[in-house]
């Protein structure tokens, strides 16, 4: 795509000055942050293929930049190291709070819904058939600023009559990829992960002993001083995204499963469930464990 020439104007006034970088391709560069949901070669390997994705249909070139933990991702967002990100509902609540960051789309499942779930595994040769049985286990949690590795889980267990009291211990690890491991290897009884890294490692040994709710999908979102133009091209360049187009569809199987059928737009109040369990919880799920 032919970069337009307001942006090409800006561009180079922004160049001159030093503000802005290009590319080889004569684009200028916008960095697109991360959550380190997986190991990083996990991570260039499936969101790499979306920054090719949006260079190619937008006036912009797309380059994916990672963090080592949730809460520098938001931090790279607020010191404009990055400019976009795909954060999760509780690390865009923290942004939002902070410095206004605004969501862009969020992605559909399967089944064309804008949800997923926070899914707790065991290996399938352990004693552990229900929840109450996690009394005495021990447990492994996802980061503490993750939503479907940590807050939710947590509430769910709570809601189920499991306290953190009643573990024998539990621990937050950096990843989903790093809990379900820690599952496999035998290290913890029990952890909590997002739906799409559940279905991952199932055939490695996973059980699936509960499923929470829907939770709203993982937002992509921008600084509150990104350009304009640029939102604008992000999010038509993503709602165009037809999954059921058989050259599309073929396109996006190197994708991050969770970007795989395509986007809808959101908007602040799609969360408002989220930010209100992270405010209402102040000795369990919420403020203090965030």
């Amino acid at each position: 795509m032919k970069i337009s020439l307001p942006v090409l104007l800006l561009f180079i006034l922004l160049g001159l000055t030093g503000g802005i970088a290009v590319a080889d391709d004569g684009k200028p560069v916008i960095n697109f942050g991360v959550i380190p949901r997986y190991n990083p070669m996990v991570m260039y390997r499936n969101y790499q293929p979306l920054m090719d994705y949006l260079t190619e249909k937008t006036s912009y070139h797309f380059e994916l930049t990672l963090a080592r933990d949730y809460p520098q991702a938001v931090e790279q967002l607020r010191t404009d190291v990055t400019q976009l990100a795909s954060l999760g509902d509780v690390t865009f609540f923290e942004a939002h709070r902070s410095f206004g960051a605004q969501p862009l789309v969020r992605p559909l499942n399967e089944k064309g819904e804008p949800t997923y779930r926070s899914v707790i595994i065991v290996r399938k040769a352990s004693s552990i058939k229900s929840l109450s049985d996690l009394k005495g286990k021990t447990f492994a949690f996802g980061s503490s600023h993750s939503t479907s590795g940590n807050l939710i889980p947590r509430l769910y267990l709570f809601q189920h009559g499991i306290t953190l009291f009643d573990l024998a211990d539990y621990q937050n690890l950096d990843s989903h990829d790093s809990v379900a491991k820690a599952v496999l290897k035998g290290k913890v009884d029990a952890g909590a992960v997002k739906d799409v890294v559940a279905e991952r490692y199932r055939d490695y040994g996973l059980e699936f002993l509960a499923l929470s709710d829907p939770i709203p999908s993982v937002p992509i979102v921008a600084r509150p001083e990104a350009d304009p133009n640029l939102l604008l091209e992000v999010r038509e360049a993503l709602l165009a995204i037809n999954p059921a187009d058989a050259k599309m569809k073929s396109r996006m199987k190197g994708w991050d499963p969770e970007f795989r059928f395509g986007f809808t737009s959101a908007d602040r109040q799609v969360y408002q469930s989220i930010f209100e369990m992270i405010d209402s919880i102040p000795e369990g799920c919420g403020v203090k464990c965030h």
